[in-house]
C-alpha cells in the first residue's frame, strides 16, 4: 500500500509538471527541485509524537533538513500541542499544521512515511513498533525500553518489517566521539582496560514523597490515561506527573535515561556494539519505602565483559565517558572537553567540535538510512545491546546482588527472579512483548 501511495504521488506530479508546459509561471521554482529545493516526490513526511522540551528541539532539528516535511503533531498536553504546531507553522509561514491527541490518527495517515517519537520512555518501544506495523520508519528518543524483553520485541519487529529505525543516542553520530573512539582503537592509550561512564545527577532525583491523588483533568487539556500508557494504573497527581522518571513504573532514574547515551559511547570504543557485559554487581542509595521515589539516585555499577575489560557504571556528577589503557587515558566530557593524562596521546591531532548538542549528523543518519534503506548507525539490535547493559546494571541494584548474563540465550543464569523482570506486566491495550 505504501508504495502503491508512493508511486501514485509521483504519477500526479509528473502530470503536474507536464501541465506545467502550458503554464510554467504558475509552478514555483521549488516544486521542480530549483534553487536547492527538495521536489516533493522525494520529500520524507514526518509525524511527531511526544512534544515535551526534548521533542520539540529535535523537531526544530528536523526542520531544518530540505527533505523533511512535517504536517501533523500530537501529544497528551494540549499546550503542547499548540507549542509543537506553532513551531511547525513558524518554520513553514502558514496556519497548516494539523494537531491531533491520538497518536492513531498520524499512524493511519497514509501520506506519513515517517515519525518522530518523543514521549515518555514508557511510550518508546510501544510505539515503535505501533509504527512499524503501520508501515513508518521511526526516529525515536531514548531509552528505546523499559525493559529488556521490549527492545528484543522491537529488534524482532523492525526485522519483520523492513523499515527503518534510529535511537535519538546522537553522540553515536558525533565528530567529537568518533575523534574518542579513534584513538581508543588506533592504540594511543595502549591495552584498554577499565571504562568508566559518568551518567550524572540532579537535585530532582533526590525528590522524596508520596503523590496525592487530585482530580483528573480534562481529557481535552490532559490525557492522563493515554499519558500512563503501558504502566500500571496509578491515581492522577500533579506530582506523580513531573516526577515519572522516580518511578519504577514510569521511569528508571539516570541509568535507564542517560546511560544508553554513554554505554552506546563506551561500547563502541571496545568494539562490543553487538553485545554486552556478562556480569552485574553494584551498590545504590534508594529511599526507604514507601517512598514515590524507588530508583536508585547514586549508584557505582561493575559490570565485566568476556575478554576481562571492566566497566564502571555511575551516577558521577560530570557526565562522560574515560577510557584507560595501559600508556595512559582519555575522557571526553558531556560539554565537549578532552582530557588526557599523557599529552603524547592527543600529539599531532585536531580536536573537532564536542558539545553534545550537535544534533545534525544523527538526523542526517536517519534520512539517509530511509532512502537507502540500509540499517542505521544506533540500530534496533546495537540499541538493544546497549539497553541490555542500562536495564541489567539497573536490575541488579534493584535486587541487591550480582548479576550473570548469558548473551546467547538472553537469560540471567540460576536467577528466575531476575529472569521474570526481562519483560513488565504491561496494560492493556499496549502489549507488545
Amino acid at each position: 500500500m505504501e508504495n502503491e501511495f508512493r508511486t501514485n504521488r509521483r504519477s500526479f506530479i509528473r502530470k503536474a509538471l507536464s501541465a506545467s508546459v502550458v503554464a510554467p509561471a504558475l509552478v514555483p521554482a521549488a516544486a521542480l527541485g530549483r534553487d536547492g529545493a527538495v521536489p516533493p516526490s522525494d520529500r520524507i513526511t514526518l509525524g511527531a509524537i511526544g512534544l515535551g522540551a526534548r521533542c520539540q528541539h529535535v523537531l526544530g532539528h528536523f526542520l531544518k533538513q530540505p527533505e523533511i516535511h512535517v504536517p501533523v503533531v500530537s501529544d497528551c498536553f494540549a499546550d503542547r500541542r499548540k507549542a509543537g504546531k506553532e513551531i511547525v507553522d513558524q518554520h513553514y509561514g502558514n496556519k497548516d499544521c494539523a494537531v491531533t491527541r491520538f497518536h492513531e490518527e498520524i499512524l493511519n495517515r497514509k501520506d506519513i512515511d515517517a515519525v518522530l517519537i518523543g514521549t515518555g520512555d514508557r511510550w518508546h518501544s510501544v510505539l515503535s513498533v505501533l509504527a512499524s506495523r503501520a508501515g513508518k520508519d521511526v526516529y525515536c528518543e531514548k531509552p528505546a525500553s523499559l525493559a529488556i524483553g521490549e527492545t528484543r520485541a522491537l529488534v524482532d519487529e523492525f526485522k519483520r518489517s523492513g523499515k527503518i529505525w534510529q535511537c535519538g543516542t546522537q553522540r553515536r553520530s558525533h565528530p567529537g566521539y568518533k575523534f574518542v573512539v579513534d584513538i581508543v582503537k588506533s592504540g594511543r592509550i595502549g591495552t584498554l582496560q577499565p571504562i568508566t561512564t559518568a551518567n550524572g545527577y540532579g537535585a530532582n532525583f533526590r525528590v522524596n514523597g508520596i503523590p496525592k491523588p487530585e482530580p483528573e483533568p480534562n481529557a481535552e487539556v490532559f490525557w492522563y490515561d493515554r499519558w500512563r500508557g503501558q504502566s500500571p494504573w496509578a491515581d492522577y497527581s500533579k506530582f506523580r506527573v513531573k516526577n515519572w522518571r522516580l518511578n519504577w513504573d514510569t521511569g528508571g532514574g539516570t541509568l535507564v535515561d542517560m546511560g544508553p547515551h554513554y554505554l552506546n559511547f563506551a561500547q563502541w570504543g571496545h568494539d562490543s556494539e553487538d553485545s554486552a557485559a556478562v556480569e552485574f554487581e553494584g551498590e545504590g542509595t534508594f529511599f526507604q519505602p514507601p517512598s514515590f521515589n524507588n530508583i536508585p539516585y547514586f549508584y557505582n555499577v561493575r559490570a565485566l565483559y568476556r575478554d576481562g575489560v571492566r566497566i564502571y557504571i555511575t551516577s558521577g556528577k560530570t557526565k562522560g565517558v574515560r577510557f584507560d589503557g595501559d600508556k595512559g587515558w582519555i575522557w571526553l566530557s558531556d560539554e565537549g572537553e578532552i582530557e588526557v593524562d599523557n599529552p603524547q596521546i592527543l600529539k599531532g591531532l585536531k580536536q573537532p567540535e564536542s558539545n553534545w548538542k550537535i544534533l545534525t549528523p544523527h538526523l542526517r543518519d536517519f534520512i539517509d538510512c530511509v532512502r537507502t534503506r540500509k540499517q542505521t548507525i544506533a540500530n534496533p539490535e546495537r540499541m538493544h545491546r546497549v539497553h541490555v547493559m542500562v536495564h541489567a546494571a539497573n536490575l541488579c541494584l534493584r535486587l541487591g546482588r550480582k548479576l550473570r548474563w548469558d548473551a546467547e540465550n538472553e537469560l540471567f543464569i540460576d536467577d528466575k527472579e531476575a529472569n521474570r523482570m526481562i519483560t513488565r506486566p504491561m496494560r492493556d491495550p499496549w502489549n507488545i512483548v
